[in-house]
């Protein structure tokens, strides 16, 4: 494993979210992109709340004790109970890279980590800490996309009446 190379992959998922949402208002930072999907300012909550409260604390859970429990998580359930779609873009975005740089700073701080540790999953099966460190790293990427398919939602509306299928053709 590269662990260099997946920290930078965390620092530069970090700068492509904070660039991704730039310029974009409360109002359209709250504006769904369809029924039932979440607007940016929820995945930049659930991002944040990721951050602290599953990857970080489990890939530790993990390094320290594999055959711990891990803490549980429940990331539709926070959206309604801490009002994902309701927040502040601005502070959620501040929460996200505060996050993000305890969880760098962490990382660049062990020395001798057995990424081979693992912990069983109870529907997933055997995770090792390295595992969980590579599915951190990726899912910056995949909320990247979900942010940037919002966006396009946004210039569509913006748009009207006219259209963006040029860009698609």
């Amino acid at each position: 494993m590269q662990l260099a190379a997946l920290i930078r992959s965390l620092e530069m998922g970090g700068e492509a979210i904070r660039a991704s949402v730039a310029g974009l208002s409360d109002d359209e930072a709250r504006r769904p992109p369809a029924e039932g999907k979440w607007p940016v300012v929820s995945i930049l909550s659930h991002l944040a709340d990721e951050e602290r409260d599953d990857f970080r604390r489990r890939v530790r859970a993990t390094l320290q004790d594999p055959s711990a429990p891990w803490p549980s998580i429940d990331p539709e359930g926070w959206a309604r109970e801490r009002n994902y779609a309701g927040r502040s873009l601005a502070l959620v975005l501040a929460d996200f890279l505060r996050e993000r740089a305890a969880s760098i700073a962490w990382l660049r701080s062990l020395s001798d980590a057995d990424w081979e540790r693992t912990h069983q999953h109870p529907t997933i099966g055997p995770l090792r800490a390295g595992d969980l460190l590579a599915a951190w790293a990726a899912h910056d990427f995949l909320h990247l996309r979900q942010i940037a398919n919002t966006r396009v939602a946004l210039v569509q509306t913006a748009a009207e009446p006219f259209s963006t299928k040029y860009a698609t053709a």
